[in-house]
């Protein structure tokens, strides 16, 4: 079971990196029309959007979570405490190391892995919690963001309205036109951002187009400006507190498709009404105007991990029939080589298809057409390891850490029975 949502979600997280990949970074979420907007291009974003944006990142967040409880509990049997942490902070050292890689050598800025070593040394000092606390900690970490950015989206609507009232009076007090006066300076502020956003996405389109040397230079400057602005902090804190969420979860029995499906039908349909709503509200206001308070800053956390529920629990409803069962089963396999699949995708994507020193689409694409890309290099990839293991018992890159980890050479042919 949690090989096959492994699986799934390594495979799903390319519908979300592939804008990125053939796309500018900084367009796919600041301007996602300059990418294309056709009407095949508006389904497959709206699609992407409501049912797919962060979720597959939810199910691998929760899964390093369930990850975490099964190595340290076998761990314990052999070390004490302060020992279990040291062998799972070296083993996240590597994972560190790997993720640097991904970002410096193979050059894809939107690498997962070091964030998941980080936030995984935090969670693992959490590891010892009963469940309830587990989720209760993660649950409370997840949704800050719900009280946070509430306050700001009710502050803006607050002040818009006042403004509103202000513009319809013929003479104003001080106090009104120093809340005029700020409000006006906040609007050539957003101007300001928005011209400042499409020379951002000018520049990276040409540095993208030129040469080796100007595609990797854009890779590492969008990077180092993400750690520049601290978006890194959030990322930690968002895995982290997922993370938390899934060992609770595993402990719990949820993960692993040990529940009721009256249980996992439940979960589904209730993960899908908070979460879908929110998700089409909020995406409706991504299209809007851009100087509008969005429901999203407050929401979009919520509605992420209430969406990645509802995914879980219908693949684990999927599972507990004959039906569907045979045709996840060959996820599992994906999920057995996910950090291969994940640095393949790189390989393909930013050192084949994209790049201007190989076939050059970058900017070529729209939404629907990067879409039907994903899919193209997911398929290819989830025969590969299906054929791979047929021989091999581990996949390479996998290989490649458990042996860093392990300080040892691992075998890698299926042992003959």
């Amino acid at each position: 079971m949690l090989d096959i949502l492994r699986g799934l979600a390594i495979l799903g997280i390319l519908f979300m990196n592939v804008a990125d990949m053939g796309g500018s970074i900084v367009a796919a979420s600041l301007d996602i029309r300059h990418l294309g907007w056709t009407k095949a291009d508006r389904v497959a974003w709206w699609l992407r959007e409501v049912v797919a944006a962060g979720t597959a990142r939810g199910v691998l967040e929760l899964l390093f979570g369930a990850g975490m409880v099964i190595l340290t509990d076998r761990a314990d049997r052999l070390m004490d405490e302060p020992a279990v942490r040291r062998s799972y902070g070296a083993r996240n050292l590597v994972l560190f190391a790997f993720g640097l890689v991904h970002v410096f050598v193979l050059l894809w800025p939107g690498d997962i892995l070091h964030t998941y070593a980080i936030a995984a040394t935090i969670a693992v000092l959490f590891r010892r919690l009963a469940p309830r606390a587990l989720l209760a900690i993660g649950l409370v970490c997840a949704l800050w963001q719900l009280s946070v950015s509430g306050i700001a989206y009710q502050q803006t609507q607050a002040t818009r309205a006042q403004v509103a009232q202000i513009q319809a009076q013929a003479t104003p007090s001080a106090d009104d036109r120093r809340i005029a006066s700020r409000e006006a300076t906040r609007q050539r502020a957003i101007a300001v951002e928005r011209a400042r956003t499409k020379a951002d996405i000018a520049r990276e389109d040409a540095a993208r187009t030129e040469s080796f040397a100007s595609w990797a230079q854009a890779a590492w400057r969008y990077f180092i400006d993400l750690q520049r602005d601290g978006i890194e902090l959030l990322f930690v804190w968002q895995s982290a507190s997922v993370m938390l969420i899934g060992a609770a979860l595993f402990k719990l029995r949820i993960l692993q498709g040990s529940r009721s499906r009256r249980w996992y039908l439940a979960a589904m349909i209730g993960g899908y009404a908070i979460g879908l709503p929110l998700r089409i509200v909020g995406a409706a206001e991504t299209i809007g105007p851009a100087d509008a308070p969005r429901t999203i800053w407050a929401t979009y956390e919520i509605a992420r991990l209430a969406t990645t529920l509802g995914h879980l629990a219908l693949v684990n409803l999927l599972v507990s029939t004959a039906g569907g069962a045979r045709l996840l089963r060959p996820f599992a396999a994906a999920g057995r080589a996910a950090l291969t699949i994940y640095v393949a995708q790189t390989l393909i994507c930013l050192w084949l298809i994209f790049p201007p020193f190989a076939l050059g689409w970058y900017a070529r694409l729209g939404w629907a057409q990067l879409m039907l890309v994903a899919l193209a290099v997911d398929a290819v990839l989830l025969l590969a390891v299906i054929l791979w293991f047929r021989r091999f018992a581990i996949a390479p890159v996998e290989w490649a850490w458990r042996s860093l980890v392990e300080t040892r050479r691992l075998p890698w042919r299926r042992v003959a029975r």
